[in-house]
């Protein structure tokens, strides 16, 4: 129930937070994104909210809420922020992707529970490539679901075949566009 913070060689620099549901302390942090201020959003999960804090450590402010309301969650996973600011949740029990501007404002969102395109069971790790691609994992579906920036489905991979995967509960881009996939239950990690 904390972030730790180290430098680019692994070594321990500071850490903030503790187990509660008061600001600034958490109940399982799975999710963490930073602004381009250095500012630091983190998935306060159980406590189905999003936290923000300072470079240093110091909360700012919160959104969010237990529930299925816009702007509410269902023990939220992932987090990511576009080139513009805005803020896109992976609401995994609401089986939807959630978009909110810089300061936590609803706006729009996007998916369903369901199997079909553009549909999740479980969304958990949520991403943005620099075309403002949008890429969510469904470990539950074992692909991964791509969308425009208006939450618009546009293709998926993954399943079964080359590159099948097994629970792929992380994913990551690098600056070429490559996708990285923790394949969990293959213990692997696949390159797109």
């Amino acid at each position: 129930h904390r972030i730790q913070k180290f430098n680019s060689s692994g070594i321990y620099q500071s850490q903030f937070g503790s187990s509660g549901s008061f600001n600034g302390e958490f109940n399982a942090p799975l999710g963490i994104t930073l602004d381009s201020s250095g500012n630091i959003y983190v998935v306060d999960s159980w406590n189905s909210r999003i936290q923000k804090f300072n470079s240093s450590g110091v909360y700012q402010s919160q959104f969010g809420g237990y529930g299925s309301g816009n702007g509410q969650f269902n023990a939220p996973q992932g987090i990511a922020i576009d080139s513009s600011g805005n803020i896109y949740v992976a609401d995994w029990g609401n089986s939807r992707v959630q978009k909110f501007n810089s300061s936590g404002v609803y706006q729009s969102q996007f998916g369903s529970y369901g199997y079909g395109d553009g549909q999740f069971f479980d969304p958990q790790s949520i991403v943005i490539d620099n075309g403002g691609g949008i890429y969510v994992s469904d470990p539950n579906r074992r692909r991964i679901d791509k969308f425009n920036g208006s939450g618009v489905y546009q293709s998926q991979f993954g399943d079964y075949g080359d590159g099948e995967l097994q629970a792929p509960y992380v994913i990551a881009i690098d600056s070429s566009g490559n996708s990285y996939v923790a394949d969990t239950n293959n213990h692997r990690i696949q390159k797109f």
